[in-house]
């Protein structure tokens, strides 16, 4: 480890196993590997230096619109609200905002139905509110990423009602996916695909032909084999960029290009596209294909100054698969997913985080760590539920319900474990106070359209976007001047209100806001991660000179009579005890 040549002494940051490594833990190789993953010499990195490539440690917090703050009363977020609510994430201590998507839409799947790339939906505000918002973010020293959703349109589109209207063959059919159906009659679908919410991603059009839709019959599929498809993205990139934007999250990334010949697919239709690497990828995701639209995308964006980035959210394992989106000329992150899917055990743990940091070391670019999103039950509630669950998809009335103390604990372990490996990290609204998922949501008020289209099996999405709380005793938890809600708030919402956590030692905002400030004085996210020797229901780690200790298992575990103790997600028990579910901070 002491190498005096080569990668790591030009101060990059790299993954150190022990030895002997963890050979009876699963999926964890025994032979003693050194790995160099370069922050701010990264290969990725554009001209203009460290500031340049402030994505390989940034940690940035994702706002979901019609959640997160409302100015208008009317019980759905805006973008006024969001620029009213911006001195909270500078007091949070992040460097940008992912904001979801605010574009004209039918909100036939809360905004990820697009009918307008290049306009605000009146529901958040107007283009002029969208440039307040960048503007005010500018000035705190924000960075603002906006959503795009590439691989499917609103059917209100403008693009498909002329592609209904031309019929058959036509240009504007070529946009899409249209094909003739099966059988002598085209009645039957032209394959067995499903869509990702459930029931078959194919529907007819009165003159018979079918189109594809991966997700709901309001969701449309583009061909990306078609050039002005791809003129007009490039374009659309180009438009958000001279407004300012610093850069996009693309929506299912690893969707946009289908194999050829629209294969059946007999298994389950899933968005994440696990598979072994020698295994057959389904036909609908992460084909080779996508990585040139990227290459294309990186050029446009590496003609603007600042660093602007591209994200993937791309369900996509193995790790080295989902290495190949970061490759040198492609995105910048990649949302891990592998990682939040990760059973809280120490074994699986320690693998996921050492494949996943060589796997994007073997590209030279960072590893982006996120625990909860807008997408999947909220990692406060998910880790309540007993270890190795299946993950589930929304809880409701009826379901087995997590234990809420336990989640939380784990949650707050779990992230401070998160906020101490090199790379960038992702925060989702409402996590820094703790939120857990809205578990008892009347199924009446569901709107995510996964419940409908599963035929009420898939409880969907609804209980992680429910508008968070701000203050305890105002209308709404503080969301908005009223009491209106666009989903119904849980009574509990008070206990997590901002204003009731804020300045108050030990609470989970202040957690969250220590965390951050500890990370960015000490360079972890630019760091180097030695792993340390120790019990199989604990994981160390150094970094830099923070060691990070874990417990996971239901013993406390002492911590060396040389620690001095940075930050802890939880209180220790006795002297120097680091109980169950509890991550420390410390120096030696």
């Amino acid at each position: 480890m002491g190498r005096t040549g080569g990668p790591a002494a030009r101060g990059r940051s790299r993954v150190i196993h022990p030895a002997p490594a963890r050979a009876h833990w699963a999926g964890v190789g025994n032979e003693i590997r050194e790995r160099a993953l370069n922050i701010h010499e990264t290969n990725q990195q554009p001209a203009g230096g460290a500031t340049a490539a402030w994505w390989t440690e940034a940690v940035i917090y994702q706002i979901y619109p019609r959640s997160f703050a409302d100015s208008g009363g009317d019980g759905i977020g805006d973008l006024p609200g969001i620029t009213a609510r911006l001195d909270h994430l500078v007091e949070l201590g992040v460097d940008a905002l992912w904001l979801s998507p605010f574009y004209p839409s039918p909100q036939a799947d809360a905004g990820y139905d697009v009918a307008d790339y290049r306009d605000v939906d009146p529901l958040f505000g107007t283009l002029a509110d969208a440039d307040r918002l960048i503007a005010a973010a500018r000035e705190r020293g924000l960075r603002v990423i906006v959503d795009l959703v590439p691989n499917h349109t609103s059917s209100a589109h403008r693009w498909f009602t002329e592609a209904l209207a031309a019929g058959p063959g036509s240009p504007a059919r070529q946009r899409y996916v249209f094909r003739d159906g099966l059988g002598s009659d085209g009645a039957q679908p032209p394959n067995d695909w499903r869509s990702v919410f459930g029931g078959p991603a194919w529907t007819r059009v009165p003159d018979g032909q079918w189109y594809l839709h991966l997700f709901d019959t309001a969701q449309p599929d583009l061909n990306w084999d078609n050039p002005e498809v791809r003129a007009e993205f490039l374009d659309i990139l180009r438009f958000w960029l001279d407004r300012g934007v610093d850069g996009f999250r693309v929506d299912v990334a690893h969707g946009l290009i289908k194999q050829a010949d629209l294969a059946d697919w007999h298994e389950p239709q899933e968005i994440l596209s696990g598979r072994e690497i020698d295994k057959p990828r389904p036909p609908m995701w992460d084909q080779d294909g996508v990585h040139e639209i990227y290459r294309d995308w990186r050029r446009v964006l590496d003609s603007y100054p600042g660093g602007r980035i591209l994200v993937a959210e791309a369900w996509v394992e193995p790790a080295e698969r989902l290495a190949a989106y970061v490759r040198p000329d492609e995105m910048h992150q990649a949302f891990n997913f592998e990682y939040l899917l990760a059973a809280w055990t120490a074994p699986a743990q320690y693998a996921v985080i050492t494949r996943s940091l060589e796997a994007t070391d073997a590209v030279g670019a960072p590893t982006t760590w996120v625990l909860s999103n807008h997408d999947v039950v909220r990692h406060a509630s998910r880790l309540g539920l007993p270890v190795g669950t299946p993950r589930p998809n929304g809880i409701g009335i009826g379901d087995p319900q997590p234990d809420a103390a336990l989640g939380l604990r784990r949650a707050r372990a779990a992230t401070l474990l998160m906020l101490a490996l090199p790379g960038s990290a992702y925060l989702y609204q409402g996590e820094e106070l703790g939120l857990p998922e809205h578990t008892t949501l009347p199924d009446e008020a569901r709107q995510d359209p996964t419940w409908e289209r599963s035929g009420h099996t898939e409880r969907g999405r609804d209980g992680c976007r429910v508008p968070i709380p701000w203050e305890a005793d105002a209308p709404s938890y503080g969301f908005g001047p009223t009491d209106a809600s666009w989903l119904p708030q849980p009574e509990l919402w008070a206990e997590y209100a901002r204003d009731r956590q804020r300045g108050v030692p030990g609470s989970t905002y202040e957690m969250y806001r220590t965390a951050l400030r500890v990370r960015r004085e000490h360079g972890l996210g630019r760091g180097t991660l030695y792993w340390l020797e120790s019990g199989d229901e604990v994981l160390t780690f150094r970094n830099g000179e923070v060691t990070v200790l874990t417990n996971f298992g239901p013993a406390p575990v002492p911590l060396p009579d040389s620690a001095e103790v940075v930050h802890a997600s939880g209180p220790l028990d006795g002297d120097r005890l680091v109980p169950a579910d509890v991550t420390v901070w410390y120096r030696a």
